[in-house]
């Protein structure tokens, strides 16, 4: 394993945030899917599938990595009702090692088998969750999305019972790749367990292993406010609707991870819901933002237990001005034009053009059409989108958008721009593929669609980390 660099940092801390489990003996391991490019990243791509299968569907240990996994413990707040039962109920921390430049990152389970934190519940993953979410990452890291990145997917032989799907269903276990699994919930537990003690050695850890350019609790915060408002800008340029945005599913370095019931736009609709449970539409697209700013105030309050209140208000108070700049660099990266002092022209002529434009594909067609800005419009005007672009929506649109210069023409080069859709991943899609898979256990669609999106990544070129 080449340049594989071990690093057990928060095992080795001894802070009292996690407890020994061991993995669920799954009746059979057969894999799936493993993510070599990620691999690469942190030394194990030489791993044959065997010794994979081993380490990420029997949890033998990475060498000189932890000895066993662990689970973290933390509480939430679940649709802004405080839940202090929470914690890993259905994973576990596997692993901590170092990648290609230096960063010290997480390899984190979901459905690896009953923690003390499961709640009655089985701590199985269906194949389809596990389907799903390597799917949702590998469309959010092409769209410029800082994500965690699915690792494996082992597919286990169990028969799962849920609610909510046709049962019996397949299951999984899904290893992920994450900068952390340190949650805004993890700190909402030591505030209520009064726990100052801890709280202040996990800031220190934090502090040294993911933000070392902040001095201080307070700067630390500051520093999780700026990366978390680039996080909600992000999805929203991406037509993303994560669905359970609740402060457990929240990381401290600004991370998204752990995908339910996700949903990219089809069309623009500031009250699209992706949870069926969702009866108000507390986590709609259009509320994202608020709802990060809301998670960020939880956090903020529970960190008033070691540091100074007014700080933490001056911090938070400027997510708002944050979340606007981010915004706007987010949609010139997405149009990749190179952003200017005043963004809001476009801005504001952007939502009435997506307003117009309600049909499938439609919000992710206009960014590839005028991907480039001025320079595509032969491109756009004889796509299969063109006859859509007319009217004073549109007009106010190309006035603005004629103030900026392509950021990198020579992305337009890439093979793929010459297609006259983009790759998109709505739900029809999801469902299509694993249709597919459940019906006649037929994965070409699921790694037909993961070569498409891969090859959409390199075309777009975006920074997601």
């Amino acid at each position: 394993m080449s340049d594989y660099l071990p690093d057990p940092r928060l095992a080795q801390s001894r802070l009292p945030l996690y407890d020994p489990v061991k993995a669920a003996d799954f009746p059979q391991v057969i894999l799936r899917y493993r993510n070599n490019r990620a691999a690469q990243s942190v030394g194990l791509e030489t791993l044959t599938d065997s010794a994979w299968i081993d380490h990420f569907g029997r949890f033998a240990p990475l060498p000189a990595n932890q000895s066993e996994p662990l689970a973290l413990r933390y509480h939430g707040h679940q649709f802004r009702h405080y839940n202090p039962d929470l914690g890993d109920g259905r994973g576990f921390l596997f692993a901590q090692l170092r990648d290609d430049k230096g960063r010290l990152l997480d390899l984190g389970t979901k459905g690896s088998g009953q923690t003390p934190w499961s709640r009655g519940g089985d701590g199985r993953l269906t194949l389809k969750g596990g389907v799903r979410e390597v799917l949702a990452t590998a469309m959010l890291e092409a769209l410029g999305v800082p994500t965690s990145k699915s690792f494996s997917l082992v597919e286990t032989g169990e028969a799962l019972h849920r609610g909510d799907e046709p049962s019996p269903t397949r299951s999984s276990v899904l290893v992920r790749l994450s900068h952390a699994h340190l949650r805004f919930g993890t700190f909402e537990r030591l505030a209520w367990l009064d726990d100052a003690d801890t709280m202040r050695g996990l800031c220190d850890f934090i502090l040294a292993n993911y933000h070392p350019d902040a001095r201080d609790v307070a700067g630390l915060f500051d520093a999780v406010v700026s990366a978390s408002a680039r996080l909600s800008a992000r999805w929203m340029a991406a037509g993303f609707v994560h669905g359970v945005l609740n402060t457990d599913n929240m990381s401290m370095t600004g991370e998204s991870f752990d995908y339910g019931p996700y949903r990219f736009l089809p069309w623009y609709q500031p009250g699209f819901t992706a949870a069926y449970f969702d009866h108000a539409g507390l986590y709609a697209y259009g509320r994202q933002p608020d709802t990060v700013l809301w998670n960020l105030g939880q956090l903020g309050r529970s960190l008033t237990l070691i540091s100074d209140s007014e700080a933490l208000v001056a911090a938070f108070n400027t997510c708002p001005e944050r979340y606007d700049r981010e915004f706007a660099l987010a949609v010139c990266a997405r149009l990749n034009i190179a952003p200017r002092d005043d963004n809001s022209p476009l801005l504001t002529a952007l939502f009435p053009l997506l307003q117009t434009l309600a049909f499938d594909g439609s919000f992710e067609g206009l960014f590839y059409d005028w991907f480039g800005g001025k320079i595509s419009q032969r491109r756009a005007m004889a796509g299969p989108r063109g006859q859509h672009y007319q009217g004073d929506a549109f007009t106010a649109f190309r006035a603005a958008l004629d103030a900026y210069d392509a950021a990198d023409p020579s992305k337009l080069d890439h093979p793929r721009f010459a297609e006259p859709d983009p790759e998109t991943l709505l739900i029809d899609e999801i469902e299509a593929i694993w249709a597919d898979i459940a019906g006649r256990d037929d994965w070409s669609t699921f790694h037909a669609k993961l070569a498409a999106i891969e090859i959409y990544r390199q075309a777009l070129n975006l920074q997601a980390e």
